[in-house]
C-alpha cells in the first residue's frame, strides 16, 4: 500500500490534535523546503531517516527505441536517497516480525 500526502496529513492531524487546514499547510510548506532545497543544489539530511543527495549524471550515448537511432543524451541532476542505520534497522525489524 502506498501511503499518500493525504494520508500523512491525516496522521499529522490526528497526532498533533491539529485542523485539517494546519496539518496540510504544515505538511505542504516542509515539502516545499525540501523542494526548494535540493532544487538550489544542497543535500538534505533528516536525522534517523535519511539522506537526500543531488548528483550530476554525465551526457551519454543512448538509443531511441523506436527507431534504433544512436543519440546523445544530456547531463542532468538527478536525486538519490540514502536511508540512515537507524532506518534500515527498523525496516529490517519489520520485515523479519511478518
Amino acid at each position: 500500500m502506498t501511503l499518500t500526502k493525504m494520508d500523512i496529513v491525516e496522521k499529522i492531524s490526528e497526532t498533533l490534535d491539529l485542523s485539517g487546514t494546519e496539518a496540510k499547510n504544515t505538511v505542504e510548506e516542509m515539502l516545499e523546503i525540501i523542494k526548494f532545497t535540493l532544487a538550489s543544489g544542497n543535500d538534505l539530511m533528516i536525522s534517523g531517516f535519511g539522506k537526500f543527495q543531488v548528483n550530476e549524471k554525465a551526457p551519454r550515448k543512448g538509443r531511441n527505441p523506436a527507431t534504433g537511432e544512436t543519440m546523445m543524451l544530456k547531463g542532468r541532476k538527478i536525486v538519490t536517497f540514502k536511508c540512515s542505520g537507524k532506518l534500515r534497522n527498523q525496516i529490517n525489524e519489520t520485515q523479519m516480525a511478518e
